[in-house]
């Protein structure tokens, strides 16, 4: 087989990773790719993004699989541009990936099927509604930005000063771009996330191992959110009673509720729930693998990654195929000084090579490109430094241990992955 992935961050190196295990794979081309992936595969520079582009580029290579990272391909239409081709990708349509593409949408649409998730106030199309609704909320509430804003669409506002800060920068200065044209209101759950992300080829589907994710960018869950500071993987995360409620209770009737609204969803879907005292509900829905869940998830797995994409994208997934290592794998995000905030790119990256040699560890690049004989910084999250072990505590010892051994100007990350399970307030995102 030879495929193409697109996009250029962490979780499409964890992709390209694995699927070079693969005896079926070939060849593998990655647009754009990154300063990691060059070594595992040809990479192309054409934005994932960029619909035409990424059209033709099929047309010269003929891939026999594309596999889709990011959000934004999915969200303007191109698994739609490639079925029409009678190409085999894997991901949902444009109407599905809305799911992603629009808080309003995806607020709706599990309200019109009744999931359990937070309260929702109302949407808002000018700053001016949003500081009368305001005034009538509990507090704190969750600010969601609709459309795609890179993680950084959702905010926790303790008050109304807060409110409104976020909701000027938002609306007004438009610091998040069009994504941020219109606003919704809702409720503030309280209790533990858990990522759930699931694989279907449309008919069946296949969980993968529960994950967790640290959002805010620093320990203790201070300070701004990401797109992702680390996550980590165990299946004490998942006790098989609250398996069982999750499927009953969300699942199912996701799928139902799809299938009520005529969207045949094909790809990797993400729930992401709140553990509330009341029972798990839905925080958000993502249209593809997360990002650092990805590479958690991805160190665990213990199956031909190539074969079940490629079933999926025949609509012949069978979920006994997919297997997982027991045991624990953590992902640990290094960033740019001043992320997610404003920050500089080119920083000399050094210590890759001595913290590869620890046993379990793979360093998955994210925002790095090569320069001259060394690799640089190039995106506000730079490496995630993943781990396998026989438990939590070992997977964790190797990942610090290796980010140890790295170094980079401006370089922070969250010494505490794995390590919180106090009860949260989060909004998703």
């Amino acid at each position: 087989m030879k495929i193409l992935v697109l996009g250029g961050g962490g979780r499409e190196h964890a992709l390209v990773w694995k699927l070079n295990h693969s005896p079926l794979v070939e060849k593998i081309w990655c647009a754009p790719g990154n300063g990691g992936i060059t070594s595992e595969a040809q990479c192309v520079a054409i934005e994932a993004g960029d619909l035409g582009a990424i059209v033709a580029l099929a047309e010269n290579t003929q891939p026999d699989l594309t596999i889709v990272g990011p959000e934004l391909p999915l969200v303007n239409g191109l698994t739609d541009a490639f079925r029409q081709r009678n190409w085999a990708i894997v991901g949902p349509s444009k109407q599905a990936a809305q799911l992603e593409g629009s808080k309003v949408f995806s607020k709706e649409f599990l309200k019109r099927h009744g999931l359990p998730t937070a309260k929702m106030y109302g949407t808002y199309d000018a700053p001016t509604a949003v500081y009368r609704a305001l005034s009538s909320v509990a507090w704190p509430v969750v600010i969601k930005a609709d459309g795609l804003c890179a993680g950084k669409g959702v905010f926790l506002a303790q008050d109304f000063a807060s409110a409104k800060d976020f909701v000027e920068r938002v609306m007004e200065k438009n610091e998040l771009g069009p994504g941020g044209r219109r606003i919704l209101l809702e409720e503030t759950l309280e209790g533990e996330e858990l990522s759930f992300i699931i694989l279907t080829d449309g008919k069946r589907y296949a969980p993968l191992v529960p994950t967790r994710d640290h959002k805010r960018v620093f320990d203790l869950n201070q300070g701004p959110n990401t797109g992702g500071m680390g996550a980590y993987s165990t299946d004490e995360l998942l006790p098989e009673d609250l398996r069982q409620t999750i499927r009953s209770t969300i699942v199912e009737p996701t799928f139902d509720g799809l299938a009520a609204d005529g969207i045949l969803y094909q790809g990797f879907l993400y729930l992401g729930l709140m553990l509330t005292n009341s029972g798990p509900k839905v925080l958000e829905f993502n249209c593809r693998l997360g990002d650092p869940e990805a590479q958690a998830i991805l160190a665990r797995l213990d199956f031909d990654l190539a074969d079940i994409l490629n079933d999926v994208a025949k609509g012949r997934l069978d979920p006994a195929k997919l297997r997982w290592k027991p045991g624990a794998s953590a992902c640990v995000v290094l960033a740019s000084g001043g992320y997610p905030g404003k920050f500089e790119n080119g920083r000399r990256i050094d210590g890759l090579t001595a913290a590869e040699k620890i046993s379990g560890v793979k360093i998955l690049h994210a925002g790095t490109k090569l320069a001259g004989d060394g690799v640089v910084t190039n995106g506000g999250r730079v490496l995630g430094v993943t781990a396998a072990g026989t438990s939590l505590k070992a997977a964790l010892a190797s990942a610090y241990e290796a980010v140890s051994r790295i170094h980079f100007e401006g370089m922070h990350y969250r010494k505490d992955i794995g390590a919180h399970n106090t009860r949260l307030k989060a909004a998703g995102d």
